[in-house]
């Protein structure tokens, strides 16, 4: 699993020098049959990580790889699930709040998660074992995973003491969040937290926000990095239809609503 878990970092950080590459330039913008945007950031970005995973000979979902049908899928007992640039209209906004995404999953759970975020070059990822989670701000992409694991610090999460923090998205705060808000602020002082990508799992995951409800959908490839994070510091990731913690891998690969509590 240490052997895994370096992969996924070096694919991570090799994805965000490509990244970084194009969100230089003045890139062009295309749109996928779902109106969702697409840069050569996407692009380039799936194929390093596509270049580190292939050799494991675990197989990949990735949110810019053809998807296989689930009579193929269900198959696998586990899998990496991908997302090469999580926050595309982020990235096109210019605002920095745009990640990479690899997750492993194994019987539908994540067991391992890595997050980059190229602009800040903070990186977030679950211990071998499962157990912790850690952060650190690399000084460039080239550090070493022996240096990455020397230096990261544990991450935790933290519970309220004078207001209940919220985390959400400025392109998501529907009214079935708000209505979520409300309920909430019946009890407790609120604040909300604008951000980005799947880095609003990592503010829970170490302390910075208490709660994320999302109401809106969102696709196995943008959770399951974060939830592996969350995971390894006991906060919940909780599917709002089944009651219970969410599976990937699933025979439709678009996620139910959920919430992320510490």
């Amino acid at each position: 699993m240490q052997t895994l878990l370096a992969v996924a970092i070096k694919a991570a950080l090799k994805a965000g020098t490509e990244i970084l590459k194009i969100y230089n330039t003045e890139f062009d913008v295309e749109h996928k049959s779902d109106s969702s945007p697409l840069t050569e950031a996407d692009k380039n970005a799936n194929n390093v990580i596509n270049g580190f995973l292939l050799p494991t000979k675990i197989p990949i979902i990735s949110e810019e790889n053809k998807q296989l049908d689930f009579s193929e899928r269900k198959h696998w007992t586990s899998c990496w699930i991908v997302d090469p640039l999580d926050g595309t209209k982020e990235f096109i906004k210019r605002n920095g709040e745009f990640t990479v995404n690899i997750a492993l999953i194994e019987k539908g759970n994540p067991i391992l998660g890595v997050i980059y975020v190229p602009v800040s070059k903070e990186l977030y990822f679950t211990s071998a074992d499962g157990k912790t989670s850690k952060k650190i701000i690399v000084s460039s992409e080239e550090d070493t995973v022996e240096e990455v694991f020397k230096n990261a610090k544990n991450i935790n999460p933290s519970r309220p003491i004078s207001e209940v923090k919220i985390v959400g998205s400025r392109s998501h705060l529907n009214e079935e969040t708000k209505n979520f808000i409300s309920e909430v602020e019946k009890n407790n002082k609120v604040e909300i937290v604008s951000k980005g990508s799947s880095l609003k799992f990592c503010l829970v995951a170490e302390g910075l926000a208490h709660l994320y409800p999302r109401y809106a959908p969102t696709m196995e490839w943008d959770t399951a990095a974060g939830h592996a994070i969350c995971n390894a510091v006991g906060v919940s990731v909780l599917d709002q239809t089944t009651g219970k913690s969410m599976q990937y891998n699933k025979p439709n690969l678009l996620n139910n609503y959920f919430v992320v509590t510490a």
